[in-house]
């Protein structure tokens, strides 16, 4: 192993997947489930996304999965990845993550994205607009003052007042400028596209500002890792969440994940293969060596301190061997 690789901090982002037969009670109980064998595989963090209105996602109120997370594990850090802030009062957000760090000190992680519903139907139903998100900095802000007690309400967010929850901001578009000029730690994917994220990581750089939550950058790249004993192994990881995001793309909604021998058999339009083998493209897949010099070169690249995957298939055996390999590449 690197030495590079070694000072790099492994976490993972699990999104809650559903699978073709599955409910959503299986896949929120995968999901707790995955969170204790990786804490025994010794990765540094795992967190739980937000997602509305999503057949294929159940992982719809990250704070309450991860407080699941948080109580089957003992300690791994935990978190969000994340919560969508234009989704929520500041307020209520500030509230439930200090719930969360009363509950479990020292292992709670705040990540924050600026994304609202995918559909008009969802922003509806949430009561937000698509221009919602052009107020994150702002959101932001009034989050961080609660745990400062600076609120000019006069109200006093408890328990969140005094703690220290460490933010994160999930960088897509505006959110590299955002989290410099916050001087928060950053998110930045995706592996598929690296001059855009290395655009985004040396720009943030460059414009960041350090403030009480941290002195100097930190930088989280973020993306799918598929390690298996061949490459053609690897390769088939990635099946299930390629022909979703395709079938979504193709059809308005993403379904829950079908098994990889059912996709290979599918004959597929050629919009709907256009989008499949894009979906496949540019990952990092292969064997442990393999994937070791991938990674060497991302870091290497990147400058970055900590790896964030987020990978999701629907044979959930492949994907725990997948991060177990992985795991004996960081650790050596």
């Amino acid at each position: 192993m690197s030495s590079l690789i070694a000072a790099t901090r492994f976490s993972v982002l699990d999104r809650s997947r559903t699978r073709e037969g599955g409910t959503n009670a299986q896949a929120l109980q995968d999901t707790v489930r995955l969170a204790r064998e990786l804490e025994a595989l010794g990765y540094h963090r795992f967190w739980v996304s937000e997602h509305h209105g999503v057949p294929g996602v159940a992982g719809s109120a990250p704070t309450v999965l991860a407080a699941a997370v948080a109580s089957a594990t003992g300690s791994i850090r935990v978190g969000t990845g994340g919560v969508m802030l234009p989704n929520h009062q500041p307020l209520v957000v500030a509230e439930q993550f200090g719930v969360l760090e009363s509950l479990f000190p020292g292992r709670i992680d705040m990540g924050l994205g600026r994304s609202v519903g995918f559909t008009d139907g969802v922003r509806k139903a949430l009561g937000r607009g698509k221009d919602d998100a052009d107020d994150f900095a702002v959101q932001l802000q009034e989050l961080l003052g609660w745990f400062r007690g600076t609120s000019p309400t006069g109200v006093r967010a408890r328990p969140a007042e005094g703690l220290t929850v460490p933010p994160f901001v999930l960088a897509m578009g505006e959110g590299a400028e955002i989290a410099a000029r916050a001087g928060l730690p950053m998110v930045i994917g995706d592996l598929r596209n690296r001059e855009k994220m290395q655009r985004g990581i040396d720009h943030y750089r460059t414009r960041f500002r350090p403030s009480p939550w941290a002195r100097e950058p930190y930088v989280v790249v973020s993306g799918t890792i598929a390690v298996a004993a061949t490459e053609e192994e690897a390769r088939r990881l990635l099946i299930p969440e390629a022909w979703s995001m395709a079938y979504s793309r193709t059809h308005g909604t993403f379904p829950p994940l079908p098994p990889a021998e059912r996709v290979e058999s599918l004959t597929m339009t050629a919009k709907e293969r256009g989008f499949y083998e894009s979906g496949l493209a540019g990952h990092i897949a292969g064997t442990e060596d393999q994937v070791a010099h991938e990674l060497e070169t991302v870091l290497k690249e990147t400058g970055a301190q900590e790896v964030l995957v987020t990978t999701s298939t629907y044979d959930r055996a492949a994907l725990l061997d997948s991060y177990r390999r992985l795991a004996s590449i960081t650790s050596g």
